[in-house]
């Protein structure tokens, strides 16, 4: 559960995790280097691999959940999961070191030592975190323990989650409600134990650690009195607002003003996150446009040699915040298709495109000017696929948060799109891939939706 009820109690050890992985890879690198090699200090192109297997680990570790499998997950996936991982991280060097033409710099003794030694150290201490975390619980250290006020449908899944997420510490030790019929039952193998004041009677003791209020929202009135029957204990009172009915985005409680808010949805491009955002798609746009830059001057020739007209097709789109933009494309169709059939939401059977463009559409290629209105920004190179007014407006009344796409940026390529949601599509699985990069994103999330991209996401069958 990344984002859930236990969440502020995973961040620790998820930063030790990644800590103590880029540690062990350099002590495999170094020690790979002094057995085989020896000599000291380390050649200066030994020490950048050390500093590039430094991001690719940064990068790639957390593309393959190896900081989410250790949470109650099974251990063979975990250490297939790091096998591929680390094994990813090998071969782009390798690939880095051929496309630089420096491979023949280093040792292949000293690579494969590496590879070998450093697979070894990072799963020894996958396994023995396992372990540590195991012997830890077995042994009640740092073990919480939480009593639940509502035995409903919300305080099961409370518990549940709780359950669910044993490296948190914390353990539930009873249900507690005000519905008699219900005390003496279990509930996800838990007892109900009785009422909430009897719950305020035993919390003054040192056993119970903390007491979790799980009521409806319209219990605002039970809520005081029980908080008032709770004045004299010690333990940590939180409440779990009952909001898992609402469709939740980016969900977090801060403060503004000194007014407590609940944010039920709301971006994530703000502050520090915006900046990065920004970097990024500033960044690989020049390098991509610098790199791609001949192949789009032999597309413009064929645009114009394929049928009259301009090279680009400029579209009115609907982008961050309801705002509409020119998006460039590389033009597919003749001049003035649009006079006679009017806005066409796109198929396979679209007669109206050139010999040329079809080839642009079926390879995607035609969407590589979009890069221009990264730069420009009107767009970012990841997010939801931008529409047409339209359709928008068509859409909005029809597909459930359709709209809530719009809280960041457009995006050349996105999580619906490698997941072969684009062209003629269901579009509510496609929103639902939207909403759920827009509650889950990073910038290793974008790197991973670009490098699919690159393998599996130009050529597809709803490509056209």
């Amino acid at each position: 559960m990344r984002k859930g009820l236990v969440k502020e109690y995973s961040n620790t050890l998820s930063l030790v995790m990644r800590g103590m992985d880029v540690l062990l890879v350099l002590v495999a690198s170094v020690a790979s280097y002094a057995w085989y090699l020896g000599k000291w200090p380390m050649h200066i192109q030994y020490q950048i691999a050390n500093y590039l297997a430094i991001m690719l680990v940064l990068i790639i570790f957390p593309m393959c959940g190896l900081y989410r499998s250790w949470r109650g997950g099974d251990l063979f996936r975990e250490i297939r999961n790091l096998t591929v991982a680390w094994g990813g991280v090998v071969v782009s060097l390798i690939i880095l070191a051929f496309m630089t033409k420096d491979s023949a710099i280093f040792s292949r003794v000293w690579i494969g030592s590496w590879a070998l030694s450093g697979w070894g150290l990072l799963i020894i201490f996958h396994i023995s975190i396992r372990i540590f975390l195991r012997w830890v619980r077995q042994r009640n250290f740092n073990v919480r323990r939480v009593a639940i006020i509502g035995a409903g449908e919300l305080g099961k899944k409370v518990a549940h989650n709780i359950q669910s997420s044993p490296w948190t510490g914390l353990k539930v030790v009873g249900f507690y409600d005000d519905n008699a019929d219900l005390h003496g039952q279990k509930i996800e193998g838990i007892k109900v134990k009785g009422t909430p004041a009897r719950l305020a009677r035993l919390s003054t003791r040192p056993v119970l650690d903390e007491v979790w209020l799980a009521l409806p929202l319209r219990a605002e009135h039970r809520v005081r009195e029980i908080l008032h029957e709770l004045r004299h204990s010690t333990a940590t009172v939180r409440f779990v607002p009952d909001i898992f009915g609402f469709r939740l985005l980016n969900h977090s409680i801060m403060e503004v003003a000194g007014v407590p808010v609940l944010d039920l949805t709301s971006s994530p491009m703000y502050g520090l996150n915006r900046i990065i955002k920004a970097i990024e798609d500033k960044v690989l746009a020049l390098m991509i446009l610098a790199v791609i830059s001949p192949l789009m001057l032999t597309f413009a020739i064929g645009v114009k040699l394929s049928s009259p007209g301009p090279v680009f097709y400029r579209q009115k789109r609907v982008g961050w915040n309801n705002r509409p933009f020119t998006m460039l494309k590389f033009r597919s169709m003749p001049i003035n298709a649009e006079s006679q059939t009017g806005p066409v939401w796109a198929n396979a059977d679209d007669c109206r495109k050139t010999r040329f463009g079809s080839f642009l559409r079926r390879t995607s290629l035609d969407e590589l000017p979009q890069f221009i209105n990264v730069l420009k920004g009107d767009m970012s190179i990841v997010g939801p696929r931008p529409e047409r007014p339209i359709f928008v407006k068509k859409f909005k009344e029809e597909v459930p948060d359709y709209m809530k796409k719009h809280m960041v940026k457009a995006g050349i390529t996105g999580w619906a799109q490698v997941n072969g949601w684009r062209g003629n599509t269901d579009l509510c699985k496609r929103i639902e891939y939207d909403m759920y990069y827009i509650e889950n994103w990073s910038l290793w999330f974008d790197l991973r939706i670009i490098f699919r991209t690159l393998f599996t996401g130009l050529v597809h069958k709803h490509a056209y």
